[in-house]
């Protein structure tokens, strides 16, 4: 009976501070915010009684540095994109996680087999896999439809204004794409001069009539105001406009460019063991296809495939709006963070003087 009462007491005490306890997630915002908040923070609380803070930011890196240089580290749990992933770690900002933690796949396959190649790193587990894409109004254009990467850089064929990412990668690999580089040739000819003077000859064709943007909700915005007829953005944004709102878009998945999604958690985070209950329980096997009914953004886990079903709305299967379809990965350039770590900083550099000319 003593011990019974004693356990009771314990029990209590830790669920008491469970429910004491909170996360500061800080994500992306948008529909990519919700999808999380649906799949991994309302049954996260519910399980475990702790409350889960949602901060969005443009890019979670960007907050995340500056939290780490200040000493103030306010979040728990960024989620970042892997060169960003890799840079931080190799600079110490972030906890090392060892993936024997992760929990394993329903049938017990341990999660550092389970999880797709390249999704595990020294301080960052992915969650997703999504694609930058273009993406048109269809209400914009008569008889023949764009349908290529170089449609989008035709503005005799297809006039209108173009929007596109205010940064050298999502936007000098497409140049080459719509040139006719193959996509397996991509970054061997960003590493050269004779491929990055003809990334920016073929962006020098649309130039004047490029909108930029640089949060993910602003291609859509575009497009939905009538500010352009082609944009690239995000394909869940883009899928959630179109299937979720109703909007007159169609997607061209011909050199989409894919990425995977990481949560890692800073140093000296104020909530460390929430941090690592939330991370857990976000890329567990269920949570990870629960989110794809609500965005079309691929799994990080193989075992998440299978459960992946119909969209929130009952009707839409997920399937063939994933950016992971083999349909669409033919001409698909993968993200490469080592050539990024090595070539960001002189790009970067270049596309701004480039944006700066006349």
């Amino acid at each position: 009976m003593k011990q019974t009462m004693v356990l009771s007491t314990a029990l209590g005490v830790l669920g008491t501070a469970a429910a004491a306890q909170e996360v500061n997630v800080v994500s992306w915002g948008g529909a990519y915010e919700i999808s999380q908040v649906e799949a991994y923070n309302k049954p996260f609380t519910e399980a475990t009684g702790i409350r889960v803070n949602m901060i969005a930011a443009d890019n979670p890196a960007t907050p995340l540095k500056a939290q780490v240089e200040a000493r103030n580290v306010t979040g728990d749990v960024f989620d970042v994109e892997v060169s960003d992933a890799i840079r931080l770690c190799d600079e110490g900002a972030l906890v090392e996680i060892d993936p024997a933690i992760l929990p394993p796949a329903p049938d017990g396959t341990p999660a550092v087999e389970d999880f797709i190649d390249g999704a595990l790193m020294d301080c960052a587990v992915a969650n997703i896999f999504w694609g930058t894409v273009i993406a048109y109004d269809t209400t914009k254009f008569e008889g023949e439809a764009p349908s290529t990467a170089a449609d989008f850089f035709d503005l005799e064929k297809f006039p209108g204004k173009r929007g596109l990412p205010k940064n050298p990668k999502r936007t000098l690999y497409l140049a080459l794409i719509a040139d006719g580089v193959p996509a397996d040739e991509i970054y061997d000819k960003l590493g050269s001069e004779e491929g990055v003077a003809q990334a920016f000859a073929k962006l020098d064709t649309i130039k004047r009539d490029v909108v930029w943007w640089e949060a993910g909700a602003q291609p859509v915005q575009l497009l939905a105001d009538g500010e352009v007829v082609m944009a690239t953005g995000y394909n869940g944004r883009f899928f959630d406009a179109i299937v979720g709102e109703g909007k007159p878009f169609e997607i061209i998945w011909d050199g989409q460019y894919m990425d995977l999604d990481m949560f890692v958690i800073p140093k000296d985070s104020p909530n460390p063991e929430a941090a690592i209950e939330y991370l857990k329980f976000a890329t567990d096997t269920q949570r990870l296809a629960d989110q794809a009914r609500y965005i079309a953004y691929g799994p990080a886990r193989k075992s998440s495939a299978a459960l992946v079903g119909l969209y929130q709305d009952g009707e839409t299967e997920m399937a063939p709006h994933m950016p992971t379809n083999p349909d669409y990965l033919t001409t698909a350039v993968m993200d490469d963070p080592e050539f990024w770590a090595d070539h960001d900083a002189e790009l970067t550099e270049r596309f701004n003087s480039w944006l700066a000319a006349n």
